[in-house]
């Protein structure tokens, strides 16, 4: 589901909450829109109905599209709207509390604002009431309107990815490899490895070996089965892992391996002390880095970086992951090692891994079938496979096997990018309530390290936890939710 939706899901959500507040439905009662309040609460439940089923349908008709579009205008109207009964309310619970302690005429009338001064309050709540009609009648319009489309759109009542039985969060693993078992990858780990245990590297004392493929292929996965290989931790004296933010900042890089060899915080704020420091500590030593996610071309950049290590010892070595060819080709001392994607009996064994961790496949042959069937559609991406294995490892009954291998997100095409309609999937089978809290997270920028408390109350703060009818507090709902995601 798009940010929009996103949004839009939430918004609703509110408006109901809104429509459900007590101050508001006293009022209602009193002006006899009680009735009508209950109406729109009614068409919004049947709308958010449809909700899950527009989300995928929007991806090959315009006119859902425009719905959804249309529907997000109108909420934001009636939420104007309700906002304005609101104040009413408050204002009208206020001059009752006035009058019942016997406020002072005078008092009274200062808390009227000056333009309605000569008028009483029911004559006040009359004029809104009045002012208000044509505004009331166009929304409760355009609430039957917006249902009567999406009938006619043939929107249905489903909830995306439902299953009976209830939602758990994968367990928490705790490992620089966050795989229990690789598939594939031996031959091109025993090809860095070697690279790694040479101590000639060309004209150069640093040997550096760019692993570069299309996203999801698994170049982070090597990196990682090669830096944490028994062999190579007792070939290099020291070792530093670098996520590389798009952004090349070499004085962030470079403070992350000098913190990362010294095991100290570094309080210099000029990139020549921070350099100086990494200097002196690597003299004599051998050391290994690993730059994760390269995108930047600035070949003054890359040399400005490296220039401490030039005076380490032969043999000191760089694993640079990137999609990018001409990064790698400024960056590497030896021709790009070319990540291939996975065979499909790979690609299977991946997806099996996930999908099948806690229940048997002998006992499972139709999920078994379905499952190579969407293996298939995983273009020999680990990260897909993955994923949709963790997606589905929850899914009991075939049909939900089903509805991901026909799922319509599959023809989505976003050129020069094939990733996206799979992981979609996996996003789209959420429970909305962790849609929601995932989808907040866009708004933090790449690479920024949060708090996993300081996100739960940003989720509070933006509403996006559910009640719980008093057996939790938020709070701790929020890290439920945190973890599970």
């Amino acid at each position: 589901m798009p940010i929009g939706e996103i949004i839009l899901a939430t918004f609703i959500k509110v408006l109901f909450e809104k429509l459900a507040s007590i101050d508001l439905l006293n009022f209602a009662l009193r002006e006899q829109v009680y009735t009508l309040f209950k109406r729109w609460s009614g068409e919004l439940t049947e709308i958010q109905a449809f909700l899950d089923d527009a989300e995928e349908k929007q991806i090959e008709n315009k006119t859902v599209k425009m719905w959804l579009e249309d529907l997000t205008d109108l909420a934001y109207d009636l939420d104007d709207i309700l906002d304005k009964f609101a104040i009413e309310a408050l204002q009208r619970k206020l001059t009752a509390k006035s009058q019942a302690t016997r406020t002072s005429k005078s008092k009274l009338r200062a808390m009227i604002p000056t333009c309605c001064k000569g008028f009483t309050p029911t004559i006040v709540l009359s004029n809104f009431m009045k002012s208000s009609t044509s505004k009331i009648e166009e929304i409760t319009a355009r609430l039957q309107s917006i249902f009567e489309r999406g009938s006619r759109l043939g929107l249905q009542n489903i909830v995306a990815g439902e299953s009976t039985k209830a939602w758990h969060g994968p367990p928490s693993i705790s490992s620089f490899i966050h795989e229990h078992c690789i598939y594939g990858r031996d031959k091109e780990k025993k090809y860095i490895i070697d690279f790694l245990l040479r101590d000639e590297s060309n004209d150069s004392k640093v040997g550096v070996i760019p692993i570069v493929g299309m996203g999801g292929l698994g170049k982070t996965t090597l990196a990682q089965m090669v830096y944490n290989d028994e062999v190579v931790n007792k070939h290099f004296d020291l070792k530093a892992w670098v996520c590389v933010p798009d952004e090349f900042d070499t004085m962030r890089i470079s403070k992350v391996i000098l913190e990362s060899i010294t095991s100290k915080a570094c309080e210099f704020k000029e990139l020549n002390q921070v350099q100086v420091q990494l200097k002196q500590n690597l003299i004599g030593k051998k050391i290994l880095i690993i730059l994760d996610g390269v995108w930047d071309k600035k070949y003054n950049d890359w040399n400005v970086l490296k220039g401490p290590f030039n005076d380490g010892v032969l043999g000191t070595k760089i694993i640079v992951t990137t999609r990018d060819k001409d990064v790698a080709s400024i960056m590497g001392t030896i021709p790009n090692h070319l990540l291939q994607r996975l065979s499909d009996d790979d690609c299977c064994s991946v997806f099996e891994q996930h999908a099948f961790r806690n229940r048997s496949m002998d006992a499972n042959p139709n999920l078994v079938s379905i499952g190579r069937k969407i293996v298939g559609k995983c273009k020999g991406l680990p990260l897909v496979a993955r994923t949709l294995g963790g997606l589905l490892r929850c899914k009991e009954r075939d049909n939900e096997w089903e509805i991901v291998l026909n799922s319509k997100i599959w023809d989505l095409i976003e050129q020069g990018n094939e990733i996206p309609p799979a992981l979609r999937l996996s996003y789209h089978h959420l429970p909305s309530h962790l849609k929601r809290c995932f989808a907040y997270c866009s708004i933090l920028p790449k690479d920024y390290e949060f708090e996993e408390e300081e996100l739960v109350f940003l989720w509070m703060a933006e509403g996006l936890l559910q009640e719980q009818n008093g057996k939790k507090r938020m709070e701790d709902l929020g890290v439920e939710y945190f973890h599970e995601l």
